[in-house]
């Protein structure tokens, strides 16, 4: 995506850091656009919410008409639909001629030659034609009298992005593959709506940073990368996430008698799985970002959201679940930009950070809007929190940064690496004094048994 292809490992990781924390702020951003929509402008529709934002997806498909690639795409699967291999067979070595104007040189190159023109024009004279022919090599003809003419690095390149161009999945691949995780993206928001309309926003946060657990297990069940390898460091790291998150979330809770704790709980737990489900299963479907062209993804998810989830509007409608009810002007607007800047853009970035470091660094950066959040309420609102926020704060981001760092030296378990040392340096410690008696019993035999050997001499 964006070019990419000869970024270090060490790059990639940086740029996916770099991306996933851009995502992190517009979230931020969306969630003080969401509250607001839902508090100040009293439109609390989870589902029509979800599906208005995952709609908005399908701009991604006006590509079709404007961007060239995915137009040479199009043209490439209806000639493989249509009888490729007889056009293969046919294809001509030589393009159909075109007529240019033919330039003519008036100059003369010297006396003599003038002389010997002079003298043939007395007798006979000869006519060029206006037009001259010209004739383009197939593309197949002439990228390989290209490749011939590039330097050995280049060609090196070149192949390697031949390859990676030949294992990009098709339209009708990149397709199917919308049509699956199209209900689980919109499950996992759908569900997360929902809690956050059902219970407390802390207590949501919490059960919601659950999501890097789910992710640790499903990721050492379908493995996509050496990344995705569990260490007891990535599960520690884990642990201290939402250690954090239950800090900063007491911080701010403030529970109430009528709050409905097991129905949101749920809600949260449900998202969060999916929230898993999703990175871990796209990330084992499509190992490399190369591979899977992100917004004609969304395109698709889009366009399949509007084919298939309407119905939806009718079944909460009659069972009494979710009132239908269109938003007001102002209300659209609010909803429009909250669409587009952060759902569309922003989980089009998600998903290409996810590609550039890991699905668990991907899920731990969510923990991360938790702190900003509430951060951006002492900034712009003047809210006070008490001394939990800010000490809650501090494992939350030592655990994205340490994830990171493992997702770099993917066989390094510094948890692990310590513990080991501890138990050895416990083990010296009982062993000595045993060596210490073993050693003082050795020497008082041999200090008795040269006593003897001197006393019998």
């Amino acid at each position: 995506m964006f070019g990419l292809v000869n970024l270090t490992r060490t790059q990639r990781l940086v740029l996916g850091i770099f991306v996933l924390l851009v995502v992190d702020l517009i979230w931020v951003a969306s969630s003080e656009l969401t509250e607001y929509i839902f508090k100040d402008e009293h439109y609390d529709k989870p589902y029509f919410s979800t599906f208005l934002k995952t709609s908005m997806f399908v701009v991604f498909l006006l590509g079709f008409l404007f961007w060239r690639p995915w137009i040479q795409q199009c043209r490439k699967a209806h000639l493989n639909g249509s009888d490729s291999d007889d056009k293969i067979e046919t294809e001509k070595l030589l393009s159909d001629p075109m007529y240019v104007p033919t330039a003519f040189d008036d100059k003369s190159s010297g006396n003599e030659s003038d002389d010997i023109t002079n003298n043939l024009g007395k007798t006979r004279s000869v006519r060029f034609s206006q037009l001259s022919e010209v004739r383009q090599l197939s593309d197949v003809q002439a990228d390989a009298m290209i490749q011939a003419r590039l330097s050995y690095s280049a060609t090196m390149r070149s192949e390697e992005l031949k390859q990676r161009m030949a294992s990009r999945l098709t339209i009708k691949q990149v397709a199917k593959l919308s049509a699956i995780f199209c209900f689980i993206w919109y499950g996992a928001n759908l569900a997360y709506q929902e809690a956050l309309k059902d219970t407390e926003a802390g207590i949501v946060n919490v059960l919601s940073s659950t999501s890097g657990l789910f992710t640790l297990v499903l990721a050492a069940l379908f493995p996509s990368a050496a990344s995705d390898k569990v260490t007891l460091s990535k599960f520690v790291a884990v642990l201290l996430s939402i250690g954090g998150v239950v800090l900063v979330s007491i911080s701010d809770l403030n529970l109430e008698k009528d709050v409905e704790i097991p129905i949101g709980a749920l809600w949260a737990l449900c998202g969060a799985f999916l929230y898993a489900v999703y990175l871990v299963l796209i990330k084992r479907k499509v190992d490399n970002e190369d591979k899977l062209d992100i917004p004609m993804f969304f395109g698709f998810v889009g366009f399949f959201n509007i084919l298939l989830l309407w119905p939806g509007f009718f079944i909460l409608h009659y069972s009494g679940a979710e009132e239908f009810q269109l938003p007001n002007k102002e209300q659209w607007m609010y909803m429009a930009l909250n669409g587009i800047i952060g759902t569309t853009l922003s989980e089009l970035l998600w998903l290409w950070g996810c590609f550039l470091t890991s699905s668990l660094l991907a899920t731990m950066s969510l923990s991360l809007t938790i702190p900003l959040t509430m951060l951006a309420d002492v900034v712009f609102k003047g809210v006070t929190y008490s001394w939990m926020f800010y000490v809650g704060s501090v494992p939350i981001f030592i655990a994205f940064f340490a994830v990171s760092l493992m997702s770099h030296y993917e066989s390094w378990d510094p948890v692990l690496v310590l513990i080991k040392k501890i138990v050895h340096g416990v083990c010296r410690l009982v062993m000595i004094p045993t060596r210490f008696r073993e050693r003082t019993d050795i020497d008082r035999e041999q200090s008795e048994s040269l006593i003897g050997i001197n006393t019998d001499s």
